[in-house]
């Protein structure tokens, strides 16, 4: 059994929904997990109830026109980091030993480099670093031996499958994500075109944000997370794959080459694989209640509808050509989606977006950080341009 240790923390995104359970987690766990910095965008009143409830002595605000703001509401003696250099300086704090990214959007990526280059282990729940960057960010975990933790259910559930499995690579077949199916997983193919945001919005079964809610809903949070597991495992993107299971208490399994399966259970709290990721390798006693199987009424699984929900395709797409395709996925779901939300485009032409922009892409194979922020930006102004095309 490893020594017990306490893990200190800078929590990029603390006002979030990841960002909320994990204090949630921090405050039952207090033995094991420190706080030592937070970060936020602009909620400045949720952030400095924050700093005042754990005590840090640093917090970042990406919002540079609230410093004053925020300054009055802080206790004496807190330091404030200011925008995206105030990101990075934050993820590099000494006394840190691990630092979260639940930040969505690509501010989260030179944070999450400065801190591995600096030697701290990262815990990602935020999907674009993995998805634009995974070759960059795991790339730069080997050459400075830091430990890259999941945080998505999903994924923590394959980690924890694996963890222990000396074989590595070798023995696994099949990588298996398992997807609630959103909103519309039995709506009728000739009604998703009329679908509104409302309704996208109303998960069966996770309390999250809006952006992946709707990323639920036209699975392509999905597809992301096949992109992510490909840089996170090591494995090629036709030994993953995805199964619509609208329980959501099998979070992910692994095939192994002998034809076993391993699946990782939980209720539907990322309390979960927020504790395991932030106590790795220990599995430690906390609040969180286990499941009571005679009350489980049954699992199912089923095939995703590929041609209703084209998200899973165009992953794989992206993934098999790498380079700056996936970066270029990522932002032009990202553009859709926004302009869904706004009533200005249809839920099906939110996949037709994602594929007119991947046809027009220039692929560059081989970048680093600035060529996939560059890729971004590209694919944003062409996903605006067909979203202004196909405007409701």
């Amino acid at each position: 059994m490893s020594e017990k240790r306490k893990r200190k923390v800078v929590l990029l995104g603390s006002t979030g929904s990841i960002g909320t359970s994990t204090l949630k987690v921090a405050r039952e766990l207090p033995d094991r997990i420190e706080i030592v910095g937070l970060a936020a965008n602009q909620s400045i009143e949720t952030l400095a109830a924050q700093a005042r409830e754990t005590g840090v002595r640093h917090v970042a605000l990406f919002d540079r026109t609230q410093e004053s703001a925020l300054r009055r509401l802080l206790p004496e003696g807190v330091k404030i980091y200011l925008g995206a250099e105030g990101l990075a300086e934050i993820s590099v704090l000494a006394e840190a030993d691990i630092v979260l990214v639940a930040i969505v959007g690509t501010m989260g990526l030179h944070p999450a480099l400065a801190a591995i280059q600096s030697g701290k282990d990262l815990a990602v729940a935020s999907k674009e670093i993995l998805v634009m960057a995974g070759e960059v960010i795991t790339n730069a975990a080997k050459k400075h031996g830091v430990k890259i933790l999941p945080v998505d259910s999903e994924h923590n559930a394959i980690f924890q499958c694996l963890d222990g499995h000396r074989g590595g690579q070798e023995e696994v077949s099949r990588l298996i994500l398992t997807a609630s199916g959103g909103a519309f997983r039995d709506m009728p193919s000739d009604q998703l075109a009329h679908v509104t945001p409302e309704q996208a919005l109303k998960h069966p079964t996770w309390n999250m944000g809006p952006k992946i809610t709707i990323d639920s809903a036209t699975l392509f949070n999905k597809g992301l997370e096949m992109i992510e597991a490909r840089w996170l495992f090591g494995i090629d993107m036709d030994r993953i794959e995805a199964v619509i299971h609208p329980q959501s208490l099998v979070h992910s399994m692994v095939e192994f080459r002998d034809g076993s399966v391993l699946a990782q259970l939980s209720r539907t709290d990322m309390c979960f694989p927020i504790q395991y990721a932030l106590t790795w390798p220990d599995r430690v006693a906390g609040h969180l209640q286990p499941l009571d199987f005679p009350k489980l009424a049954k699992l199912e699984f089923a095939e995703p509808r590929h041609a209703d929900f084209p998200a899973l395709g165009l992953a794989r797409k992206a993934g098999l050509a790498g380079g700056t395709m996936p970066a270029v996925f990522n932002a032009a779901n990202e553009v859709a989606v926004d302009a869904f939300r706004a009533g200005n485009l249809s839920f099906t032409h939110i996949s037709g977006c994602v594929a007119q922009v991947m046809n027009d892409h220039e692929l560059q194979p081989s970048c680093d950080l600035e060529t996939l922020i560059a890729a971004d930006a590209a694919a944003r102004q062409l996903a605006k341009r067909y979203c202004e095309s196909h405007q409701m």
